[in-house]
């Protein structure tokens, strides 16, 4: 289903350095996923974006839901990711504090070009020690721009809004980052802020405002609006950008509705749910490298200075709710932007490729060429995954890289893989080499075919469709 302004979005090409980024925030108010997210993540969109960034509050974390989803994936990092990696989306990382949660989603081909990932969260609840409300961010080099992104949750009620500003102020100067040249959230070259922020729209009657809406006078209320006004006084506040209000505000519903509160407390419909972001379009003349873990790429040996001051543009595409979802109070809002940005990597870290041929019947061999200089080190290891895989870890099998070598020479490294890690099934795979120092996959190799185990189709362990298919 289209969403106003989704047609002007898509005319927009995705070509060269142009990047495309959905973020999504949403205050799920404890319900389970949706059975169908599709317009949400618009997927039938025929421009598919590079890269998801999906931030959620109120995700439910009873203490048994919450010990659940330690050992496994929640509900809501299921839906998205089952939904999405069919599409050829991985998810690269995810943080959680209690009901607030990130997560960050990529096009399989960018995987090797986002590095030095990092994620922290801080809480503001109760005494600063209960994380009902706060905020969790996670961080990254996005061919080698630093980019972070922070999804909060804020103080409620109307006469909180200075309250909120304090909190925003508490949480940007309270996360470090092991990173030189980017330790705090505003050192970084480009920031999203978003989630249910909480700013309601004051001094404006109930009836005022529902009229307002209702006649789709939405500029009417945005003088009243807390964060626009805060913006006026607050010299942090002015540093961030948001796209202009065209869409209705996205608290109170009743739930399962279409409707603003009608309990008894007829609370005021707000746009709480907003998106901003805070962009640096050029480097510092001291940046020579920009990503934290790796400061050697060869891409910008020998440049002259200007030339790495990267160029970087951000312009919104589309800032909508989406009214069809009625499973919270809350409405979802989407804001769609293309990122214009010079690479400054443009050759991955390593060359992955699987030598010969590859079935369960025998020990496999792996070669890796590294590119450039990078951080290794004895927990780097590289893992075998099914096409359309949903996560950096969801790989079938992996091997360590310093315990598994069996051959280097100056150029190329062989790395040796048991059959018994190798599924006996078989399949479309790809070889992913994975930095622990840099938390990032820094190599994909191309998608080449394990072949079904002849030992396990002669043994009658597979499949009759699977023995005839081995047959042809």
């Amino acid at each position: 289903m289209s969403t106003p302004g989704m047609e002007k979005m898509e005319q927009n090409d995705n070509e060269g350095d142009n990047f495309r980024l959905h973020l999504v925030t949403w205050n799920v108010a404890t319900a389970e996923p949706p059975v169908d997210i599709s317009s949400l993540l618009h997927l039938e969109s025929p421009k598919g974006p590079d890269v998801y960034v999906i931030g959620l509050q109120e995700v439910y974390s009873g203490p048994l839901r919450f010990m659940s989803d330690v050992v496994f994936d929640d509900p809501w990092s299921h839906c998205l990711m089952t939904t999405l990696a069919p599409w050829n989306y991985v998810k690269v990382s995810s943080i959680r504090m209690q009901g607030l949660l990130l997560l960050f989603f990529s096009k399989l081909e960018h995987l090797p070009f986002i590095r030095d990932i990092q994620a922290t969260y801080t809480r503001t609840g109760i005494f600063g020690y209960w994380g009902n409300k706060g905020g969790v961010s996670i961080r990254l080099s996005f061919y080698g721009h630093m980019l972070c992104f922070l999804n909060c949750h804020l103080s409620a009620h109307m006469n909180n809004a200075t309250e909120r500003v304090i909190e925003f102020e508490y949480i940007t100067d309270k996360q470090i980052f092991n990173c030189e040249k980017a330790q705090r959230i505003l050192d970084h070259r480009l920031v999203f802020w978003f989630g249910d922020l909480n700013f309601r729209i004051q001094d404006h009657g109930m009836h005022f405002v529902r009229t307002c809406i209702s006649d789709q006078n939405y500029n009417l209320l945005w003088s009243k609006d807390q964060l626009i006004m805060l913006k006026k006084k607050e010299k942090l506040l002015q540093e961030f950008e948001e796209g202009p209000l065209d869409f209705q505000p996205t608290y109170k519903f009743d739930l399962n509705t279409d409707l603003y509160d009608s309990s008894s407390k007829k609370r005021k419909p707000a746009w709480t749910d907003r998106i901003l972001w805070r962009l640096i379009p050029k480097a510092l003349p001291s940046d020579k490298q920009e990503e934290c873990g790796d400061r050697s790429d060869a891409n910008n040996v020998g440049q002259p200075e200007e030339a790495k001051k990267s160029l970087l543009e951000l312009s919104q595409d589309l800032y909508t709710s989406d009214m069809q979802y009625r499973i919270s109070d809350h409405k979802p809002v989407i804001g769609i932007f293309t990122l214009k940005l010079k690479k400054m990597q443009t050759t991955p870290l390593v060359h992955l490729l699987a030598e010969g041929e590859w079935s369960a019947d025998i020990d496999a061999m792996l070669v890796y060429f590294p590119k450039q200089p990078f951080p290794s080190s004895s927990w780097d290891w590289i893992g075998l995954y099914k096409v359309g895989f949903s996560s950096v870890f969801d790989y079938i099998t992996y091997t360590w890289v310093k315990d598994d070598e069996v051959a280097v020479d100056e150029e190329a490294i062989k790395v040796y893989m048991s059959k018994d890690e190798i599924p006996v099934r078989g399949g479309e795979c790809v070889l992913g080499y994975y930095c622990n120092t840099l938390q990032c996959i820094i190599g994909i190799s191309e998608p080449f075919k394990v072949h079904a185990s002849k030992v396990a189709i002669e043994e009658g362990f597979l499949p009759e469709k699977l023995r005839g298919l081995h047959r042809s």
